[in-house]
């Protein structure tokens, strides 16, 4: 890490040691397989944080809670609590209980906003949303406050070691909307459900034109269009697509659909999809 004194600074080297074993041995405060016998309330701030770190390290991140929340109960004033804080926040992030992690993170930003691992608290926010964007099917609120925590890092904190992943897991949390907006999409176009299977495809042009998935929209537009005849709305669904990815095999395959009815790619009719043609001659689109 760049900044030196930040505690954060170990947290690269907690996460190369994280799952690996402790040190061997049975030197130190925390060896010889008595780590869990020692009464906290007989420890100071340090020695209690140490023992968090050794759980942590250990590969045990519940029991490195345990230990970072007892420096906060014991010392909740201290230079230990507001270290203890942050990596609560971490080691709740690594044992997967992200609801707990985001409150961590939250109440650090709260108690410290101003501090030097302000940014982390914030990515670690950021975090807890986007690494359950997967598991949550078809309901994109998660990846909705995911894009909302991580533009908080972008703007926020705009020259920490953070923002360059924030922009990254960013593009990645809004390409993955659109690409649930293509799954509902060509679920109704296969069932037949043009209107719908238009609206969602719509979506992605209008909304998510930036993301790798635009392609494949217009020639799904093409194919919706036909299906309905209207020809006039499919041929600039297609004449888009070809000015933008005419070397796309969405081009290929919208240009021979409409070859097969006798028709070609041109921008016709008065439809939203000729306002989309105009901005994009304009260079007002993508």
């Amino acid at each position: 890490m760049s900044r030196s004194g930040s505690y954060v600074s170990k947290i690269a080297v907690i996460v190369c040691l994280f799952g690996l074993s402790a040190c061997g041995g049975g030197g130190g405060l925390f060896g010889g397989g008595a780590t869990r016998d020692v009464s906290v309330e007989n420890l100071g701030p340090e020695q209690i944080y140490q023992k968090a770190e050794f759980e942590l390290e250990g590969g045990d991140p519940e029991e490195a809670v345990r230990f970072f929340n007892e420096v906060e109960r014991l010392y909740p004033y201290s230079e230990w609590a507001k270290r203890a804080l942050i990596m609560s926040a971490f080691a709740y992030h690594a044992d997967q209980k992200y609801e707990e992690s985001r409150a961590a993170a939250q109440r650090y930003l709260d108690f410290y906003p101003a501090d030097e691992d302000a940014a982390y608290a914030q990515y670690l926010l950021a975090l807890s949303y986007y690494d359950q964007i997967d598991q949550v099917g078809r309901d994109q609120g998660l990846t909705f406050q995911a894009l909302q925590a991580l533009r908080a890092v972008i703007e926020r904190y705009p020259d920490s070691e953070y923002a360059n992943s924030s922009i990254l897991k960013f593009d990645l949390a809004f390409d993955h909307l659109a690409g649930k907006e293509m799954e509902i999409g060509r679920y109704y176009l296969k069932r037949g459900h043009y209107t719908a299977a238009i609206n969602r495809f719509r979506v992605v042009v209008e909304e998510f034109q930036t993301t790798t998935h635009t392609a494949e929209a217009l020639h799904r537009l093409t194919e919706s269009y036909l299906s309905l005849g209207l020809t006039d709305e499919a041929q600039t669904a297609a004449a888009i697509l070809g000015y933008n990815y005419q070397s796309s095999e969405f081009y290929q395959d919208s240009f021979n659909l409409l070859k097969g009815r006798g028709l070609a790619p041109d921008a016709r009719g008065t439809g939203w999809l000729r306002d989309v043609y105009r901005q994009m001659i304009r260079g007002q689109w993508l």
